[in-house]
């Protein structure tokens, strides 16, 4: 970590950071760790925070989670949320699969956000993607009736795969047709700026929680 990153985890991870290892048994207490009650909306992978911190400053009113494996981009991300102010933000350094499966009760989540998982851009790897009907089911069962489910992704083939794997889970129904039209309010990180530069296309899905 740089010396800057380092400083702002010494100094926040205690009070707005846990390691899901070391979380205790059962649901995670929100409420109490941020002080209110409030719609919870968890990102998974949250990478160097640029678009978790603008988005939880621009949403005051939900209480944002965000889990990540990455320590440097967890510290990175406390030190925009100091720089930004933000009281409504939580981190979670771990797996986001342990997460859903022992800390999060069923229909609870407002909404869960996952943009720009890694690709695995190569076939034999395809396997590894976050997006598979397994994941995907343990997060739907997560949200609320109503709770949104939003993906984006620059690959093309993976955006594909997660539109069919959203769309044959029964319990989310697609808000369009297919692609969602990108939202204004979605920063654009520096991935998807390389993206535009390569020339692949952002797409984004949106699919609701049904019953």
């Amino acid at each position: 970590m740089t010396v800057g990153q380092q400083r702002a985890w010494d100094r926040h991870w205690a009070q707005l950071g846990r390691e899901v290892t070391e979380l205790p048994a059962g649901p995670l207490d929100l409420d109490g760790w941020f002080g209110r009650s409030a719609p919870v909306l968890l990102e998974i992978g949250s990478g160097m925070g640029e678009t978790t911190a603008a988005l939880a400053s621009a949403e005051p009113e939900v209480n944002y989670l965000a889990v990540e494996v990455y320590k440097p981009g967890l510290a990175q991300l406390l030190l925009r949320a100091e720089q930004l102010g933000l009281r409504n933000l939580r981190l979670l350094r771990g797996d986001a699969v342990t997460l859903l499966t022992e800390h999060v009760p069923p229909a609870t989540l407002a909404g869960v956000r996952i943009f720009f998982p890694d690709p695995w851009p190569k076939k034999r790897h395809h396997k590894r993607r976050l997006v598979q009907p397994g994941f995907i089911a343990l997060v739907a069962s997560r949200l609320a009736p109503g709770g949104l489910l939003h993906l984006a992704t620059d690959w093309e083939n993976y955006a594909e795969q997660m539109l069919a794997v959203c769309s044959a889970e029964p319990l989310l129904r697609n808000r369009y047709a297919d692609w969602a039209p990108r939202p204004d309010w979605r920063p654009v990180t520096k991935f998807e700026r390389r993206a535009q530069e390569e020339e692949r296309t952002s797409h984004d899905l949106m699919f609701e929680r049904v019953g």
